[in-house]
């Protein structure tokens, strides 16, 4: 089967989808593919909000600065005065959109703080924000006519002609996953990260790294692949699993306590539990080594029980599942990867060196975040690239004559094996890739993770697709982490456990080798 339209995007998060709104509001035809629902992305588990300078007290400036805090000296300046700057025209949009933001008595939006922010300046959708904007733009995609929405399609590889540019690509059709050609002028990667490379994440299982992966094996260069955010505070319930408990709690008044009840964050960081996450997570860290313990505690007991209820619903909804009163108990809390701060090469509009071949969102890298990403910056990068790659794409153009590139080879098997391999991708990265590295863990790390991607390579069947993504991510992290011997945002090397401007105040690129 084979589908064609002008545009086709990869993902159905908030990069995906708006981008789609954007280029079939001008006219075009565009094909959203997703492996799982629409809408089911990493977008949808945000909590916190969207970042942008829209409060009396806050300024462009502001936002600027805190965002170049936050990276620890590798943000790419023109993507952060881009990004901020459009900030409050994107949430504009949103709202046009029916995406519908908290608002004070006063009528106002309501603006949180979280983490690294001197501002109240986060929009929020009480503590489900990215479920609100989810909803809004499929809503919108659905509506919008020119849109076609393929669910349930697991993108296998990009099509790429003998002339090096991407044509669209292959997707498995449904339960009987006939191959579905998807050929498109441009494509547009909004994938996501990669969190399920970590037995520890706060992402969905569909944050497997596909369009990571794909576009490394399409030739397209990626970047500060080590960067890897853990946020500080997923619920560590014995019974529960890593649920993301927001920032915006502790902007609320929230701090972090040991099991003595010491406000050991406080004590230790200026900014204390709104320092930047990179800080708090290692923080925590060195709590943890110190106390045996394997979770400390989120302590917002000192404020107002029916605001902290009324602000935070889905929080208290999940902490009540087991047995936890927020407003009365503490809450234990450990960090889980979260973010990937790099990823595909771009430049401002989207593009990446593979002609006809964009990203944008969480797979895609700006330069925006540097090397620790400031919190609710994601969604606003998301929807500012997407919408300036939404522009700009309406300049490409293909030659018809270079032939449709073929199918790559696949094997059919019992999925049987790709949990073992999940299991020890997961717990090779947490134990030796994580919040603190060392150089003899690196190397082991890149050992056992070539070894792994030789047996799934070996398999090449459908069952184990995912994991040849997932396993390639994962690489590209270790490799990076290994070559960086410095310490710098979320990479924290104890064998070099300072910046090093001279040797590495630059991105870490990486491509494959033709």
């Amino acid at each position: 089967m084979r589908i064609e339209s002008d545009y086709l995007i990869v993902g159905s998060g908030a990069a995906g989808l708006y981008f789609a709104i954007l280029t079939a509001q001008s006219g075009a035809s565009v094909t959203v593919v997703t492996k799982s629902g629409a809408g089911e992305s990493n977008t949808r588990y945000a909590q916190g909000g969207i970042a942008a300078a829209l409060g009396s007290d806050d300024s462009v400036a502001f936002h600027i600065q805190d965002t170049l805090d936050a990276g620890d000296g590798l943000c790419n300046r023109q993507a952060v005065q881009t990004a901020i700057t459009d900030g409050p025209r994107v949430v504009e949009d949103l709202l046009q959109l029916g995406t519908q933001l908290s608002r004070t008595a006063a009528g106002e939006l309501s603006l949180g703080r979280e983490g690294g922010h001197t501002r109240h300046r986060v929009a929020h959708a009480d503590d489900w924000t990215g479920r609100e904007i989810s909803r809004s733009l499929v809503a919108a995609a659905k509506a919008q006519e020119g849109i076609r929405l393929v669910a349930g399609a697991p993108v296998v590889d990009l099509a790429i002609d003998s002339k090096g540019r991407c044509r669209g690509a292959w997707a498995l059709d449904g339960p009987t996953a006939e191959p579905l050609a998807l050929e498109a002028r441009a494509t547009l990667l909004a994938t996501g990260g990669a969190g399920q490379m970590y037995s520890s994440t706060t992402n969905p299982a569909v944050a497997t790294g596909d369009g990571l992966a794909m576009a490394y094996r399409s030739g397209a260069i990626l970047a500060n692949m080590e960067f890897v955010q853990f946020h500080p505070t997923a619920l560590a319930h014995e019974q529960g699993n890593t649920f993301l408990i927001t920032e915006a709690l502790r902007g609320h008044g929230a701090i972090l306590v040991n099991d003595e009840g010491e406000p050991f964050v406080e004590r230790q960081l200026h900014g204390g539990s709104l320092a930047t996450r990179d800080r708090v997570a290692r923080a925590i860290v060195a709590e943890l080594k110190r106390s045996g313990r394997r979770h400390v505690y989120l302590d917002v007991t000192a404020q107002d029980a029916d605001e902290t209820r009324r602000r935070f619903p889905n929080i208290d909804r999940t902490c009540r599942e087991f047995g936890i009163d927020m407003t009365r108990d503490r809450i234990p809390v450990a960090p889980a990867a979260h973010y990937l701060c790099g990823g595909i090469h771009t430049d401002l509009d989207g593009r990446t060196n593979v002609p006809g071949l964009y990203a944008a969102g969480e797979a895609a890298h700006t330069g925006f975040h540097g090397a620790n990403r400031l919190a609710s910056n994601s969604l606003l990068e998301a929807l500012v690239f997407a919408r300036r790659a939404a522009e700009a794409v309406a300049d490409e153009c293909v030659d018809a004559g270079i032939r449709w590139p073929t199918l790559p080879q696949r094997r059919q098997a019992a999925a049987e094996v790709p949990n073992r391999w999940r299991t020890e991708i997961g717990d090779t990265m947490l134990a030796l890739v994580g919040i603190e590295r060392d150089d003899a863990g690196l190397k082991k790390a890149c050992h056992r993770l070539d070894e792994l991607a030789d047996e799934i390579e070996a398999a090449r069947d459908d069952a184990s697709l995912e994991m040849r993504n997932l396993v390639t991510a994962a690489q590209l992290v270790a490799n990076t982490a290994r070559m960086r011997t410095e310490s710098r945002g979320v990479h924290y090397n104890t064998d070099h456990p300072k910046r090093d401007d001279e040797t590495w105040q630059h991105d870490s690129l990486i491509q494959l080798a033709r």
